[in-house]
């Protein structure tokens, strides 16, 4: 028995270190790209002064070019070829999603298999260039109307600026893309949620050093920074416990005999996360209400903004109103995009189609009934734990002034990508030491 599991042990090791070339290879791969893309980060958009930009990203910060700078890495306050980040990318992404669900003709393309995938990507790729362009332009625009204590924030203004700056932000966009599919293919993870968490996460070291000179000053106290990052990963625990939380259902095969064989007869289960609908309900519902206080902040004193004025104080972060419409927005999208991601009837066609039912309920519409019936259940659960996990660091960033990047929204976005990446790589690995089982069973066969 002792040489038995020996045998067994060395072959899993076998099988390990024999593939461990390929996922040191990937690992290498993904490293690699997301240092050239924090590299891109630091090179500078031609004839822009960019003290001016971050002198009037520090003024209007609180708004959605705060959040849109610390996903980009601080790369829009420096005002770099990557200032648009992997956004322009990830809108048309969401944009083709909405569509699909919307417009009968992609949705056919979706059910084609791999082929309809490949001309739903290249119609998400054509619409990244267009969104890419309409926002470099709208950014090179307002440049050309910034005025800071510096001075001008562009140079020589014109038409020259103007193309120079959009074909720059929109060929940064594109390559960005181009990244995260690279890394997609041939590293590890999704390529373009790690572009956005190495964004985030670079940033995190320049606000731990401004937490922890609040605490120097004074402003803060050591319990309440040592209690902070107990409670952080309190947070971070209750993410992970949250995000790989399903509701099993269990789906049930009828047996059939083809012949003198029998098949079927398996008892199996379907996986409904209690968040289906991931970080995409912060992210929108924060880059809706901050919006007015944006456009606020640069119209400035300007005459009949009286009004986005008003409704910008009204909506302050931190705000008793703010935290409500934050909490409504949040539960909304989590139902809408929930029904856009899952179609209930789909899936039970799908199981109906392979003989699959729901043990005590009919197949076909009684099913989908029971499908939305349990989903809706779940993305309740799960849009009161989005609710709670995007106000709490609000409160303390309100009250507290901690830094923005301690957000509900990036906290989620680095913990989720961190999950999958690790999935991934568990995966990997568990594959390689199948494959070395396989090697080595075959090795004795032809013995």
């Amino acid at each position: 028995m002792a040489s038995a599991a020996e045998q067994l042990a060395a072959n899993l090791n076998l099988g390990v270190l024999s593939k461990a070339t390929e996922l040191k290879q990937r690992i290498w791969f993904t490293l690699g790209a997301l240092i050239v893309y924090r590299l891109g980060t630091y090179i500078p958009v031609p004839g822009v002064d960019a003290s001016v930009m971050a002198q009037m990203l520090h003024q209007n910060g609180g708004g959605i070019l705060g959040m849109f700078d610390m996903f980009s890495g601080g790369a829009l306050g420096r005002m770099t070829v990557f200032a648009l980040n992997i956004m322009p990318y990830i809108s048309a992404s969401i944009i083709i999603q909405l569509m699909t669900a919307a417009m009968p003709s992609l949705e056919a393309l979706k059910k084609e298999g791999q082929q309809g995938q490949i001309k739903i990507n290249q119609y998400t790729r054509y619409l990244t260039v267009a969104i890419a362009l309409v926002q470099s332009y709208g950014i090179s625009l307002g440049l050309e109307s910034m005025h800071g204590a510096a001075g001008q924030a562009v140079v020589h203004p014109g038409m020259g600026f103007l193309f120079t700056a959009v074909v720059t932000l929109t060929g940064g966009t594109m390559f960005l893309m181009w990244v995260g599919e690279q890394i997609t293919a041939r590293g590890v993870g999704n390529g373009t949620s790690l572009i956005i968490m190495a964004g985030i996460v670079a940033n995190l070291p320049s606000a731990m050093a401004s937490l922890l000179e609040l605490g120097h000053t004074g402003a803060l106290s050591t319990v309440f920074i040592i209690g902070f990052f107990f409670l952080a990963i309190a947070v971070i625990g209750f993410i992970v416990f949250m995000e790989r939380a399903y509701r099993r259902v269990p789906v049930q095969y009828p047996k059939r005999q083809v012949g003198n064989r029998m098949f079927g007869g398996d008892s199996t289960h379907m996986p409904l996360k209690i968040n289906t609908s991931g970080v995409i309900p912060p992210i929108f519902a924060s880059s809706i209400l901050l919006i007015p206080a944006t456009v606020a902040g640069f119209s400035g004193g300007a005459a009949g903004a009286g009004w986005l004025q008003y409704i910008s104080a009204t909506l302050a972060p931190g705000s008793i109103l703010y935290m409500v419409v934050y909490a409504a927005m949040i539960l909304f999208f989590s139902f809408f995009y929930t029904a856009v991601v899952f179609n209930p009837q789909e899936t039970a066609d799908n199981l109906k189609k392979y003989g699959g039912f729901v043990p005590g309920i009919r197949p076909g519409t009684a099913t989908a009934d029971y499908f939305d019936f349990v989903l809706t259940r779940l993305t309740v659960v799960g849009g009161i734990y989005l609710v709670a996990v995007c106000l709490l660091p609000q409160i303390l960033i309100t009250d507290y002034g901690l830094p923005f990047y301690f957000g509900g929204t990036s906290i989620l976005i680095v913990v989720s990508v961190m999950m999958d990446t690790v999935t991934q790589i568990q995966s990997h690995l568990l594959a390689h030491q199948y494959e070395g089982l396989i090697r080595k069973s075959r090795a004795k066969a032809r013995r």
